[in-house]
């Protein structure tokens, strides 16, 4: 969570060192994920470490290096989506999920807008 007068970049900083030990320079915006039941927006920010000690925090169970086999294999697709998004060099990605599962894109069902003029 970023504080009220934290830029973005800033937050991420904090938050990654405060969750795991690791300080890190943070790259660019990889992708905006919605879930859709919590109403809640992640901003991923692609980042280099960039020194510290790693270790856990009551944020954090674990703390560990994977390689894209190993996220796709341990991380629920919500999650590990994120983190191959910001692998792929195509992003910035804009995705949506319901908490569990990617909502593939044009099956998101939108609410009757009226727009002025439409009467």
């Amino acid at each position: 969570m970023l504080e009220l007068d934290e830029a973005p970049e800033t937050g991420v900083a904090r938050e990654v060192l405060e969750e795991t030990g690791i300080h890190v320079e943070v790259d660019e915006l990889t992708g905006v994920y919605k879930n859709t039941t919590r109403g809640i927006v992640a901003l991923v920010f692609r980042c280099k470490p960039s020194g510290g000690t790693e270790r856990t925090s009551n944020e954090s169970t674990a703390v560990a290096w994977l390689t894209p086999e190993e996220v796709s294999e341990r991380m629920a697709e919500v999650f590990a989506i994120r983190l191959l998004d910001a692998l792929d060099g195509n992003g910035p990605h804009v995705r949506s999920h319901d908490g569990k599962r990617l909502i593939p894109v044009g099956s998101q069902v939108m609410p009757d807008v009226l727009v002025p003029g439409d009467a």
